[in-house]
C-alpha cells in the first residue's frame, strides 16, 4: 500500500471538512456509486464531477451494499481495494464508504453544495431534495457511450472462455 494511500475517511470527518469549506467559501462535490471495476467511463465522469467544485468526496458503495444492489457476484473488488484505487486519482479528493441501497442519508449528513450523477439516474436522483433544499445545485453528467463495468465483464468472460 502506498505511503500517501490513507484510506476512506468518517462522515463525521468529512462533515468538519465541508463546514471548513463552506467557511472558506469553497464548495464541495458529491457522488456517488459503486466503482467496481474502473474503466474510462468512471475516470472521465469523475473528472466532471472535480470540476464543478472545489473538492470531491466520493460515496462508495460498500461490499454488502453492492451486493444488494448488483447481485451475489458483485464486487468484483472489495470496498478497500476500491476505495484505494479511486483515491489514487488526482480527481477524486475523499472517499465516504456507505451500507444503505442508496446514498441519501449520507448526503443528508455531509451536505454538500454539489451533486453530480450520470444523466442514467435524470429519473431519481437520490438526495436531490436535500442538495436542493439547503441552497446546494444538482449537475447531470453525460455518459460515455460504451463504457460500463457489466461490459467489461462481459468482455473479460467471453475472451477467457473456454470453446466448445
Amino acid at each position: 500500500m502506498s505511503k500517501r494511500y490513507k484510506g476512506p475517511i468518517s462522515v463525521e470527518k468529512m462533515r468538519q471538512i465541508r463546514d471548513k469549506m463552506v467557511a472558506s467559501g469553497k464548495q464541495l462535490v458529491f457522488t456517488n456509486g459503486c466503482f467496481d471495476i474502473l474503466h474510462p467511463g468512471h475516470v472521465r465522469y469523475l473528472e466532471f464531477a472535480r470540476e464543478q467544485g472545489d473538492a470531491l468526496v466520493v460515496g462508495l458503495n460498500s461490499d454488502a451494499s453492492v451486493r444488494r444492489n448488483k447481485g451475489p457476484k458483485r464486487p468484483i473488488n472489495s470496498e478497500d481495494d476500491r476505495a484505494e484505487v479511486l483515491l489514487g486519482l488526482c480527481s477524486v479528493d475523499y472517499v465516504v464508504v456507505f451500507d444503505d441501497d442508496e446514498p441519501r442519508g449520507l448526503i443528508g449528513a455531509l451536505l454538500p453544495q454539489v451533486l453530480v450523477k450520470g444523466k442514467d439516474w435524470a429519473h431519481y436522483v437520490s438526495g436531490r431534495d436535500v442538495v436542493e433544499a439547503n441552497g446546494g445545485r444538482v449537475v447531470l453528467a453525460d455518459m460515455v457511450e460504451g463504457r460500463s463495468t457489466t461490459s467489461t465483464i462481459e468482455r473479460v468472460l467471453e475472451a477467457y472462455k473456454e470453446e466448445s
